[in-house]
């Protein structure tokens, strides 16, 4: 294989690609901003290289600063991890011009479902189903729109094609708001994205959010690693992951799959990917693919025995898919929390030294984080420190081990969302599995999301 690898990012996944890294006999580099310098993947890092001042765009977004690096440290590929400059084409195209293995999929294929109109038309062409939409660009025309909607029929949703995290869209419930809406989002999506454009859908009031993940090798061999419910979000920011989806019946798991799978050979695809899917009434809608390693994919590797990181680097240096991914099989249950420096109550970002950690343990449980006692969370990055994830042999008994890894858990300097996961966990509508992507911010307006409330 390569011998080293750029990891261009930071926190628990920097951690995580590190320890895939050293398990495969590759050379790491660790790149870290002014902020990171004293974090533990810079420590264990083979080298490493401080590519500038804490805020982002003047670091882990400067591309330049990341491919000079990885020169001058005689690197052979780059992993982009999530966020930042994983789903960048441009970057990918300057990684991959400049000589690096980019350790993900094609900058035109990352280019192509980057766009959501184009990534829609694509999915489409290849049968995956998606919702009712405008089928291309919303024009700005006076009436275009009004006409378009009265197609789809009310309510729709008005999003940037070139959004994503939740920002850059409006749901219209009638047609005297529509050109308002589709002016705002325009701007927002400008300020935002760079770029205007907009397209509509039908807006689905009661969805789930349930996610596919597949990889390839780009070599025609593809795999469906089984599904995700991520419906447990606040301001469509995730909170709680499972695997598998609960409540779907086996055959459409396998329809679903099968149609995904399709979908990548026909695009060549290459690496890990995710595709989003909103499920209402036993329906998948096709939203997104994010064409990257997912935050939530300790759940996948819990259940099917895979290692998703070392895979993504042997198919990058141009392996094909090995016959365990060719041949998982999923077993049991698996929970993700993501643990956030925050206040539980106000959501208010909570940075500061970590003054006592101690992490959970006992069988069917993992941690993956980056923190240690004495660590100083900066107040630049998303407040993210860590993920607990438990694996029982049933969703019942991960929920159990899950609650039992949060109480263990001891955080101690900062404010954690740990007591806002316990709540969830007590929650009889979680229990039951299959809530919709609005429960948890309406139980939480509400305040009525306390331990034992169903």
């Amino acid at each position: 294989m390569f011998d080293k690898l750029v990891i261009a990012n930071r926190g628990e996944i920097a951690l995580r690609i590190l320890r895939a890294c050293r398990e495969l006999g590759i050379k790491t580099v660790a790149l870290y901003s002014e902020a990171d310098r004293d974090t533990i993947y810079v420590r264990l890092a083979d080298e490493s290289v401080c590519i500038g001042p804490p805020k982002a765009a003047q670091s882990y977004l400067n591309i330049p600063a990341v491919l000079s690096a990885a020169e001058v440290t005689g690197a052979n590929a780059i992993h982009p991890g999530y966020g930042f400059l994983s789903e960048n084409a441009d970057f990918a195209e300057h990684a991959e011009a400049s000589g690096f293995i980019f350790v993900g999929p094609r900058p035109d294929t990352v280019r192509l479902m980057g766009d959501k109109v184009s990534a829609l038309k694509a999915m489409t062409a290849a049968g995956v189903p998606c919702l009712p939409n405008s089928g291309g660009l919303l024009p700005e025309a006076p009436g275009s729109a009004a006409k378009i909607a009265a197609r789809i029929g009310y309510p729709v949703i008005i999003k940037a094609a070139a959004g994503g995290g939740g920002r850059g869209m409006r749901v219209v419930h009638e047609e005297q708001k529509l050109a308002e809406a589709a002016a705002l989002t325009r701007s927002e999506a400008a300020a935002a994205f760079g770029s205007n454009h907009v397209y509509m859908e039908k807006y689905l009031e009661q969805p789930r959010h349930v996610e596919v993940q597949v990889m390839s090798d780009g070599a025609g061999n593809s795999v469906c690693l089984g599904d995700r419910d991520c419906s447990m979000q606040r301001r469509h920011q995730k909170v709680i992951e499972e695997a598998p989806a609960p409540g779907i019946a086996d055959a459409q798991r396998r329809d679903i799959a099968g149609r995904c799978i399709k979908a990548c050979r026909e695009i060549n695809y290459r690496g890990a990917g995710t595709f989003e899917f909103l499920y209402q009434d036993g329906e998948f809608y096709f939203i997104e693919m994010n064409t990257r390693l997912q935050v939530e994919h300790t759940v996948t590797e819990m259940v099917t025995g895979l290692d998703l990181v070392k895979l993504q680097l042997r198919i990058a240096d141009g392996g094909r898919l090995p016959a365990a991914a060719k041949n998982a099989r999923l077993r049991g249950h698996a929970l993700e929390c993501r643990i956030n420096a925050e206040d539980p109550a106000t959501f208010a970002p909570s940075p500061g030294r970590i003054t006592r950690y101690h992490p959970p343990g006992g069988p069917g449980v993992r941690v993956d984080s980056h923190v240690f006692s004495d660590y100083q969370v900066p107040p630049f990055y998303d407040s993210m420190i860590g993920k607990i994830i438990s694996h029982g042999g049933s969703r019942e008994e991960a929920i159990l081990r899950m609650r039992g890894a949060l109480a263990e858990t001891v955080v101690e300097g900062i404010a954690t969302n740990i007591p806002l996961h316990l709540s969830i966990l007590e929650d009889a509508a979680f229990a039951r599995g299959g809530a919709n992507i609005f429960y948890l911010e309406s139980k939480l307006a509400r305040g009525k999301l306390t331990a034992g409330a169903g």
